[in-house]
């Protein structure tokens, strides 16, 4: 036989605002995994655009610095000495 519980609406209550917590918790859970997705990608695409950055100025330098030696080796041979008073006469080179 089945008897009539006269708390039925504390139970009730006390089911539903389970329920409410453990929903509210989980969004709160997917929210925060997302939001840690979300800021290592962008962390990610932060860290790729500086090591990217970091191989083109790098890349950079080493094209310039091998631009100025090969033009003062060819500067060098250019460069002409007179043999009567030890004097070093360059002439201008315009690239």
């Amino acid at each position: 036989m089945f008897f009539f519980n006269p708390f039925w609406p504390l139970t009730a209550l006390r089911i539903a605002s389970l329920k409410a917590t453990s929903t509210l918790l989980l969004l709160l859970l997917i929210k925060s995994n997302l939001l840690r997705l979300k800021g290592g990608l962008i962390g990610g695409l932060v860290a790729l655009t500086l090591m990217s950055g970091l191989i083109v100025s790098s890349t950079v330098a080493g094209g310039a610095a091998y631009y100025i030696l090969q033009n003062k080796k060819s500067n060098d041979d250019e460069v002409n000495m007179s043999d009567d008073d030890d004097v070093i006469n360059a002439e201008a080179v315009s690239a």
